[in-house]
């Protein structure tokens, strides 16, 4: 098999590709369908998906592939490694000009992610990372911050989830800002502009194993709210919920949902 590095090296030039497509289609202009569960799709989701699939096959017809916009082939997971793909994470982000967007591949092998490559294209941001290699932000050494109080973190999400009266604890003052994609949420963290990241619904493996590999080569905690960390590549290609932190931040916060009972 091919070595990470070679691996990584395709799916950039793949993510960059991919992005290009689905900005000249936005300016076409995009036609838009809706999922169970009011989830958007457009054209350019499906051509950027067939484009990526294209292109990675070709070069790596022995691997295996799972994408959010192409049907499930259980086949996938007799596959030692395989592509998991979100051509367009992000996809409201996308349709409204706004740039909380990105192209997220990565190369997962026995179940964990070997190579990742996180692209906005609205903002020409790259992130990338191998197994082992650290990880990059436009060619440059990333690390997560080390913020290690929950009072004035910076925290990627909902501002209403935390505002929620059911805590048994109130959150204190965080500077709080949504983002569309997942795997954007994540990279931030992974750069240090913010120090986490939470979410208490499921989340795909296209949704996270890219950015997974890559905060982690970052230095930050990525896993489930039960401090779990992720398996990729399962019967069901999901994860029951997401904790991504600034290494020294990370327990405050699983203090703070650990104690959550999700439904399965």
């Amino acid at each position: 098999m091919t070595d990470a590095a070679e691996d990584l090296a395709l799916i950039v030039q793949a993510a960059h590709a991919a992005g290009e497509l689905a900005l000249k289609l936005r300016r076409a202009g995009l036609t838009t369908a809706y999922k169970e569960g009011d989830s958007p799709v457009t054209n350019a989701d499906l051509a950027t998906d067939e484009q990526i699939k294209a292109t990675l096959r070709a070069a790596r017809p022995d691997y295996g592939w799972l994408s959010e916009e192409t049907h499930d082939d259980p086949a996938r997971r007799a596959r030692r490694r395989l592509f998991v793909v979100d051509p367009i994470d992000g996809t409201r982000a996308f349709i409204k000009d706004r740039p909380w967007w990105a192209v997220s591949v990565a190369v997962v092998e026995d179940q964990q992610p070997l190579a990742g490559v996180v692209f906005a294209p609205d903002l020409d941001d790259t992130y990338a990372a191998r197994a082992g290699g650290g990880a990059t932000l436009n060619g440059t050494a990333i690390s997560a911050s080390q913020q290690d109080t929950v009072e004035g973190c910076g925290m990627v999400g909902d501002p209403r989830m935390f505002a929620h009266p059911a805590w048994p604890t109130p959150w204190p003052p965080m500077r709080i800002e949504p983002r569309n994609s997942t795997a954007l949420r994540m990279c931030l963290i992974a750069a240090g502009a913010f120090d986490a990241t939470l979410a208490l619904a499921p989340k795909f493996d296209w949704d996270l194993a890219a950015a997974d590999l890559i905060a982690r080569e970052a230095g930050a905690f990525v896993g489930d709210h039960r401090g779990r960390g992720f398996a990729y590549n399962g019967r069901k290609p999901a994860q029951p919920s997401l904790v991504c932190a600034a290494p020294r931040l990370a327990p405050l916060i699983l203090e703070r949902v650990r104690h959550i009972e999700l439904p399965n």
